[in-house]
């Protein structure tokens, strides 16, 4: 069974964000490369989505219903729902996750 695989504007834009940063801080090679691997990530969520581990983030908090995946060191939160995952949040996983979840999750 395979699980389409959506990405939110928030996490579109998260892409676009991720390769003018490196393309204009180191090359633009660099900068598709890591973008190819984020994508492959995203691609293998289309064949066991469950197999993501919960965010430490959110399982503080009692909450179940998203995972992650990585690309060292991003992580691209997504939730599953029928057969979509929806991806929400790709981000440098070195950043402050509990206040970007918090925002980009639940609006807060």
């Amino acid at each position: 069974m395979r699980f389409e695989v959506l990405l939110t504007a928030d996490a579109e834009r998260d892409l676009d964000e991720f390769y003018d940063y490196i393309a204009g801080h180191d090359t633009p090679g660099n900068a598709a490369h890591v973008l190819d691997r984020i994508e492959e990530a995203l691609e293998r969520l289309s064949t066991f989505p469950e197999r993501g581990a919960y965010p430490k983030e959110l399982l503080a908090l009692g909450i179940r219903e998203y995972r992650q995946t990585f690309f060292k060191p991003y992580r691209m939160i997504y939730r599953v729902l029928e057969q979509r995952v929806y991806v929400y949040l790709i981000a440098d996983g070195r950043r402050d996750m509990q206040t970007l979840l918090t925002r980009r999750l639940f609006g807060a």
